[in-house]
């Protein structure tokens, strides 16, 4: 007979999603899936608009990540309007986009993943959320809403607003940075350096305790791709793609945003709303791959600032070629953080980011363009066609959630056959197998859309398809 349980609070994943794991006639693991299960539509919605008009919307995909789409998309319409956008205009779209990466790592670390990695995978689920975190370890609590709260006070200085700012249009910026909103933000900086240092402190006092999760959280030898500078330093928000396979070596580099369509396919499967993104010079499924922080730290050389460098080198220890465990993901978001906080104080130091020149004007000059950024979870593509009249005919977005999509399936795979044995699985492994996903971050919110609750559900079949169990967190 099956069973349901119900477990409050809603898991930790930002969107909808469903957990199935199937067995074989021993009771055995056989094949599991993560199922994204409401289907998206903001390219339909694009057609018929004008393309200036795309940054704002396309902002609406997502209110974790709006900086991010506002990027991509307005570089997208740069290049239908061939101009290049003024030096200091592009320096605040940078520190935007890295203060929307610092208060999107804190989300996801602090609220969403600490409860796992402070309070225990086998903790009380009733207690294992962020309340639970501030009551057992209110100094990291602290710190995790302190970060936040400084990447989201940063955009609302910028763009008048924490979540859906207009401050970032074709051309460059709406308006300059005033003296006094430089000045307010290097004044957070140094409770913001107190805190990334506190949380990198405790993480690697616990990591070694979650050893035999690291050698199953998605832990394979795969592809992964992200945005680079010339001196092969981590970069958001221009840059060109690189990407690597399992051992270091370049698959394909310099890839601008116009050359991504030629670079990369979209599978379909039947089990999931989400596109499933590949090589195709490798075909599917061989040709998948991962994005994000673990790819990007996995790519870059380096970072480009004192302390992140030092973090760097000390996570390249870790492996001996690329760091393969997707539950390195957790530490890669905390030196990312690191590196968004140095770099924003050294754009700060521009002598120039207080000019008065941000935008500029332009209209079609050609019927097509893309454009690219690194968000928090891995890289976007926007890509847009026009009329003549700049209305928008055909757009496609590729997701980092779609890119991720592959290994988030193989991932859930290898962990549900470590953790369910003869058929059965306690809650502790449910919440492992479901901690897997949470490494991913993945944001439901900008590859699906649906109203009401977010629910994760879990669902055990046997061989023959009859449910087992199933759990709704």
């Amino acid at each position: 007979m099956s069973q349901t349980i119900t477990i409050d609070p809603v898991t930790r994943l930002e969107g909808h999603g469903k957990i199935t794991i199937q067995l074989n006639g021993e009771g055995e693991v056989e094949d599991a899936h993560f199922h994204v299960t409401q289907v998206r539509g903001f390219e339909k919605f694009a057609e018929g608009r004008p393309f200036y008009e795309m940054p704002s919307l396309m902002a609406r995909i997502c209110g974790i990540c709006p900086v991010s789409h506002l990027i991509a998309s307005a570089r997208a319409c740069e290049a239908i309007m061939s101009v290049r956008i003024p030096r200091t205009a592009a320096q605040l779209r940078r520190m935007l986009n890295l203060a929307q990466m610092v208060q999107s790592h804190a989300l996801s670390f602090f609220y969403l993943a600490s409860p796992d990695l402070l309070l225990g995978m086998e903790s009380d689920p009733a207690a294992r959320h962020i309340f639970g975190v501030v009551a057992a370890k209110p100094e990291l609590g602290r710190a995790g809403i302190g970060l936040r709260r400084f990447g989201q006070h940063i955009i609302e200085l910028l763009g008048k607003k924490r979540i859906h700012p207009g401050w970032v249009v074709p051309g460059g910026v709406t308006e300059p940075l005033e003296a006094s909103k430089r000045d307010e933000i290097l004044a957070m900086l140094p409770e913001a350096y107190a805190n990334i240092q506190l949380a990198l402190a405790a993480y690697k006092q616990i990591a070694d305790t979650f050893r035999h999760e690291i050698e199953v959280f998605a832990n394979f030898q795969s592809n992964y791709m992200s945005l680079i500078n010339e001196d092969e330093s981590i970069e958001f928000t221009v840059g060109a793609l690189r990407v690597i396979d399992s051992s270091g070596n370049i698959l394909e580099d310099g890839i601008l945003a116009d050359g991504f369509s030629d670079l990369i396919g979209e599978a379909v499967e039947p089990y999931s709303y989400t596109k499933f993104a590949y090589l195709k010079s490798l075909g599917y499924p061989a040709g998948s791959y991962r994005v994000g922080p673990l790819a990007r730290l996995n790519i870059a050389k380096t970072m480009g600032t004192p302390l992140a460098e030092k973090e760097l080198a000390e996570f390249k220890q870790l492996a001996s070629g690329p760091v393969q465990s997707s539950f390195h993901y957790h530490h890669a978001r905390l030196i990312e953080i690191l590196y968004g906080i140095e770099k924003i104080e050294l754009i700060l130091a521009d002598p120039l980011i207080l000019d008065k020149h941000v935008r500029a004007f332009a209209g079609v000059n050609r019927l097509e363009g893309a454009g690219q950024a690194e968000a928090p979870r891995g890289t976007l593509n926007h890509h847009y066609k026009v009329d003549e009249n700049g209305l928008i005919t055909w757009a496609n977005l590729v997701i980092a959630t779609g890119q991720n999509n592959n290994a988030m399936n193989r991932g859930v795979l290898q962990a549900a056959r470590h953790y369910v044995k003869d058929g059965k699985f306690t809650e502790g492994a449910l919440n492992r197998v479901e901690a897997v996903i949470r490494t991913f971050d993945p944001c439901l919110s900008c590859s699906t859309h649906a109203f009401g609750q977010m629910p994760l559900v879990l669902t055990l079949l046997s061989h023959n398809g009859e449910v087992v169990d199933r759990v709704i967190r």
